[in-house]
């Protein structure tokens, strides 16, 4: 199938592109055309067609889209390790014209294709909103209450491929971390003993790639996450994810109070639709581990000044 992916060069975008490779997809890459991007590019040399531009372009979204079978649209700025630099939180106007109004150019650029392609939409858990004192598990059913910009952007841009008329269909994506040495001062605004769910992002490309084929997977919302192997607290995902680094756990006045938009997701159905569940939030920490090998040493002599660091960013986070 001929498939672009939006956001090709993220930390979703190259499992994703890396998955449907593998499968045998021709695969057209749309991403900003940074150094950093490029960089990225060259590791997949004639396996991918790479078109540079952005979602505020009429002409650059209209020629990422040309001829092709399958959208599968990533690109969104985030309220966290954005690509761009800049929090949807922070900029919401220009994030907003990127999110929704990106969005919105994509689907009119796919409508007046001669056959126009069929798109997959990537939401997130957050847009379920606060949800700590309801029971678990988040059902795709469940009323959505968007609490900040960038979850408010996910539910528009969902109701805007809902009505398209496009072949649609959406992901609402659990908790998916970097394999880089990122660690999100998010973190810190998020109680400990707050439910949240781990996805491995090889096991979002797996359904990313098993949907493209399964006629079945259209016209519906999912839930992806890790499955009840991934369902766990958030102070024990950072007591795992800090102890991988080798800076250990911090104290527990380092973490905020407030609510969090963020849960467990009931992923029955997409599993038994998309058979995507393979990892666990070990094999994350298995590959964070063999990532930070190289620099193990140096991480061993630079704990203290990170650990400092941390507890440094902590306090500016809970003051905002």
């Amino acid at each position: 199938m001929r498939v672009t992916v939006t956001g090709a060069f993220g930390n979703l975008g190259q499992p994703v592109l890396e998955q449907l490779i593998l499968e045998g997809h021709q695969v057209r890459a749309f991403d900003l055309d940074t150094r950093a991007n490029r960089k990225a590019a060259r590791r997949y040399g004639r396996d991918i067609e790479v078109v540079w531009g952005n979602l505020t372009s009429d002409e650059d979204v209209r020629r990422a889209v040309e001829n092709q079978e399958a959208v599968v649209h990533l690109a969104f700025v985030l309220p966290y390790l954005s690509a761009t630099g800049v929090s949807s939180e922070a900029e919401p106007r220009w994030a907003r014209s990127i999110n929704v109004g990106g969005t919105r150019r994509l689907l009119n650029a796919m409508r007046a294709m001669p056959q126009p392609a069929r798109i997959l939409f990537t939401s997130s858990l957050h847009v379920y909103g606060q949800t700590r004192e309801k029971s678990p598990y988040r059902r795709v059913d469940d009323p959505l209450s968007p609490t900040d910009h960038y979850s408010h952007h996910k539910i528009i841009c969902e109701t805007l491929v809902r009505r398209s008329g496009l072949r649609w269909t959406i992901f609402r994506l659990a908790a998916s971390l970097p394999t880089r040495l990122i660690l999100d001062k998010a973190m810190f605004k998020v109680p400990l003993d707050t439910r949240i769910e781990f996805v491995h992002h090889s096991d979002i490309a797996r359904a990313v790639a098993n949907a493209l084929d399964n006629e079945a997977a259209w016209g519906h919302i999912w839930n992806i996450g890790g499955g009840r192997e991934c369902q766990l607290l958030q102070g024990d995902l950072v007591r795992s994810v800090l102890g991988a680094i080798g800076v250990g756990m911090l104290p527990e006045q380092a973490f905020g109070g407030e609510p969090f938009p963020t849960d467990w997701l009931d992923t029955a159905e997409s599993q038994r639709a998309l058979r995507f569940q393979y990892h666990t939030l070990q094999d994350y920490l298995k590959d964070l581990s063999v990532r930070l090998r190289p620099i193990r040493p140096l991480l061993r002599i630079a704990s203290p000044l990170i650990r400092a660091y941390l507890l440094y960013v902590s306090i500016g986070m809970r003051l905002s």
